[in-house]
């Protein structure tokens, strides 16, 4: 089956190149498709994206894959601010909890349990990485916390949102 891989802004895909002509030879219906691209999209808006659209020769059907922009990307557009210049010395931004298990929901295609806590992890390790704080705290001492189980009622309650 014939694939296309594109980078597109969230929620703003568009017939225009490099999705249309590309789309054009397979003899899909290219608004259905950028539409399809868009509302998948939506939620990532202002961010670039990679798409994975699938054809089936055969019948036509489309099948959309959707990535997820980089962990910094997300945590950027919360924070509305690049990173710091020195994380050990400096803070560009403060995250909650919950904004953190958010990044880390949308990084992650399983949603069970277990790769959700390590998922949160890195984003908080990214954000340390960043100069970004989450509840004011270093990010490093919340890993310590999300191991020890303090943050397991909240990941949980993610997954019951989407899982």
């Amino acid at each position: 089956m014939p694939s296309i891989n594109v980078l597109v802004e969230g929620g703003k895909a568009s017939a225009a190149p490099p999705l249309g002509p590309a789309l054009g030879p397979l003899g899909v219906n290219i608004t259905e498709v950028v539409a399809q691209i868009n509302e998948k999209t939506k939620q990532f808006e202002g961010m670039r994206v990679p798409v994975k659209v699938i054809v089936d020769s055969a019948t036509k059907k489309v099948e959309i894959e959707v990535g997820s922009p980089p962990a910094t990307a997300l945590i950027k557009k919360i924070i509305g601010t690049k990173g710091a210049q020195n994380p050990k010395t400096e803070q560009v931004g403060n995250l909650t909890m919950e904004q953190v298990v958010d990044i880390a929901k949308k990084k992650v295609a399983n949603m069970e349990f277990k790769v959700l806590k390590g998922m949160v992890k890195q984003i908080l390790g990214t954000c340390n990485s960043m100069g970004v704080t989450v509840e004011g705290k270093k990010a490093r001492t919340l890993i310590k916390a999300v191991d020890s189980g303090t943050y397991d009622s909240l990941i949980k309650q993610a997954l019951g949102k989407n899982g």
